[in-house]
């Protein structure tokens, strides 16, 4: 079975999940910061959703890695992923409460950006809320575009989500984003 890469930037380590990443997982559903996010109903679904994203790899190419400090601290998930009702593959970024504030949704991002153009990606994309400031500040600082005439995932409507267009610089080397 194929696995996420491990990759390390200066301050993190983006690696495999874990089945005890669950737990962090669980209690960050439990708070108002996962309003932007397809909370699961229960444990069983949060497995469920857990598990797509580590089988992504084997079956896509592509899936979520877990972020660690470099001291070992787990703080969250960057994930490359489609879903059936997604029109394109999608970066996304999901940190912890106590590691807001640091830089690293835009630092762990990068590192997968760097890896996605490494693999032949032309483009990627972020689904994000418009009132979700958390998660745009990232892209716009990773140097995403508003793209209005991107398709939504299927039942969203442009009121409910914006799309941020990433593309690697205009010479194809991912060295900007690491």
């Amino acid at each position: 079975m194929r696995e996420a890469p491990v990759i390390t930037t200066p301050r993190l380590r983006l690696r495999p999940h874990r089945m005890d990443d669950m737990e962090a997982f669980w209690a960050f559903y439990q708070t108002p910061r996962a309003a932007y996010v397809g909370a699961p109903k229960n444990r069983t679904h949060l497995f469920y959703g857990l598990s797509s994203e580590v089988v992504a790899w084997d079956w896509m190419g592509h899936g979520a890695w877990a972020v660690d400090t470099t001291e070992g601290e787990f703080v969250g998930q960057v994930a490359i992923t489609q879903p059936p009702h997604f029109p394109e593959r999608e970066i996304g970024w999901t940190l912890f409460e106590q590691a807001e504030g640091k830089g690293y949704a835009t630092e762990a991002a990068a590192a997968a950006l760097g890896w996605a153009w490494e693999q032949g990606f032309e483009t990627l994309v972020s689904y994000i809320a418009p009132e979700n400031t958390r998660s745009r500040a990232p892209a716009e600082r990773l140097g995403a575009t508003h793209d209005a005439d991107a398709l939504l995932p299927d039942g969203e409507t442009p009121e409910e989500t914006v799309v941020y267009r990433h593309s690697p610089d205009s010479d194809g080397s991912p060295e900007a984003y690491a």
